[in-house]
């Protein structure tokens, strides 16, 4: 009975063996040749095969499996474009909310860099062994050094304090500086500001009015010089009144252009105390100010009230001076002829003492009022500074002074009395 188990034995391997083969082949042969199937299990039934052959047919059929999934791997490897491409990494979306809203965050340079190059590294498949960090380590490195330089050169246009202000300037200028460079050479404060298209203008408003004073004024001395020897011929009143009224209108539009020349020179200055970039306060800008052109600094510190009584002292002083020397030009040239024996203004009727006492007393007064328009000129400097100081001191409404009627009532052992007077109010 031995010799037909093990033949039954060997008959079964050999149709488990036909019936693994026939499972790994395509459905559409299977479907296509039915018969060869049918033909295959019955001759496998009743063929007798060995053992040894099911093995190596076994084997056979792994190693073949095995090199076709290693060509596969090899292909794709390969060309990536050719076979099935991978999926591409996209940078997700990330979100925050804010303020009870959802916002996209989005990204920096940096992480844009980051994800392009994970994609690209993913897309291409290549292998750990190939793949290095320099390139990304060094476009980053490049990326965060133009973020600095930009950052740092945002920082120096905005900071002047401690950094370079303009390329064309070494470092920056304090206000002082500024304005004492911009006395001697007009418009330096325009160039140092970055306002340069206001120096033409300067110069030829400037200019233009000097230049018209100074036509004036040489007309005006030609004329005064024909003014002067007309007196000394003894001319008539006649033909004395129209040369004088011509050097009077000559001298009007001398002192107009002048004034004008001056006027626009100073306002220059002011324009480019105001727009300083530097790290001035508002204090010294308002002192600076008034220092140029009396006045200025209380229009800057908004206290336009004080801007009339400023310009009208001066005005005043300045009218009075101008009144004292002409007296004092008069009295001493009508002084100097009396000495010497020639006719005088006066025809001889003072003495020479008298003028000498009318020139001293005008030279006195022209110059105590110097002193005065001096000493004003200082208080309206300090007025400035303090009142730009005062602008931002806090006061509140516990601090104040009332002076107020009152009605009060004595009281006497035998009688009380009311009475009538002020009472001064002081809360601090």
């Amino acid at each position: 009975m031995r010799p037909y188990l093990r033949t039954l034995t060997v008959a079964l391997a050999s149709a488990l063996a036909a019936v693994a083969v026939s499972a790994q082949t395509p459905q559409a042969t299977t479907a296509e040749h039915p018969q060869t199937q049918s033909s295959a299990s019955r001759s496998a039934q009743s063929m007798v095969v060995p053992a040894d052959t099911v093995q190596k047919e076994k084997s056979k059929t792994s190693k073949e499996s095995r090199s076709n999934d290693k060509k596969k791997n090899d292909t794709t490897a390969q060309s990536p474009a050719g076979g099935a491409q991978e999926p591409v990494l996209t940078p997700q979306k990330r979100f925050k909310v804010e303020g009870g809203v959802l916002k996209e965050i989005v990204p920096t340079a940096v992480e844009k860099i980051l994800t392009d190059d994970s994609s690209k590294l993913h897309q291409t498949a290549v292998s750990p062994a190939d793949t290095s960090l320099k390139p990304l380590k060094g476009e980053l490195a490049e990326t965060v050094a133009a973020d600095s330089t930009k950052a740092g050169k945002h920082k120096r246009r905005d900071d002047t304090s401690t950094v370079r202000y303009s390329a064309l300037f070494r470092d920056t200028i304090p206000l002082s500086r500024m304005t004492a460079i911009s006395l001697i050479a007009p418009g330096f404060s325009q160039l140092y500001n970055k306002q340069a298209w206001k120096i033409p203008i300067l110069y030829g408003v400037t200019g233009g009015l000097a230049y018209l004073g100074f036509q004036q004024s040489s007309k005006y001395k030609e004329i005064k010089k024909e003014y002067n020897s007309l007196v000394s011929q003894n001319a008539a009143q006649e033909q004395l009144d129209p040369v004088q009224c011509e050097m009077i209108r000559y001298n009007t539009r001398r002192t107009v252009f002048f004034v004008g020349a001056i006027a626009s020179y100073l306002y220059f200055l002011c324009d480019g105390v105001l727009n300083y970039n530097g790290p001035e306060n508002s204090v010294k800008k308002a002192t600076t100010l008034s220092t140029l052109c009396p006045g200025a600094g209380q229009l800057y510190n908004r206290s336009y009230w004080k801007v009339p009584i400023v310009v009208g002292a001066f005005a005043t002083m300045g009218y009075v001076i101008d009144w004292n020397a002409r007296g004092y030009n008069r009295y001493r040239k009508a002084y100097n002829q009396v000495v010497n024996g020639e006719p005088d203004e006066f025809e001889g009727r003072y003495s020479a003492d008298y003028l000498k006492n009318m020139k001293d007393n005008f030279r006195r007064n022209r110059d105590l009022c110097i002193i005065l328009t001096g000493a004003l000129y200082l208080l309206n400097i300090v007025d400035a500074h303090v009142d730009a100081h005062l602008k931002d001191y806090d006061i509140s409404d516990d601090l104040s002074v009332r002076l107020e009627p009152t009605v009060f009532q004595n009281y006497t052992m035998t009688r009380s009395t009311y009475g009538v007077g002020m009472s001064l109010k002081v809360a601090f």
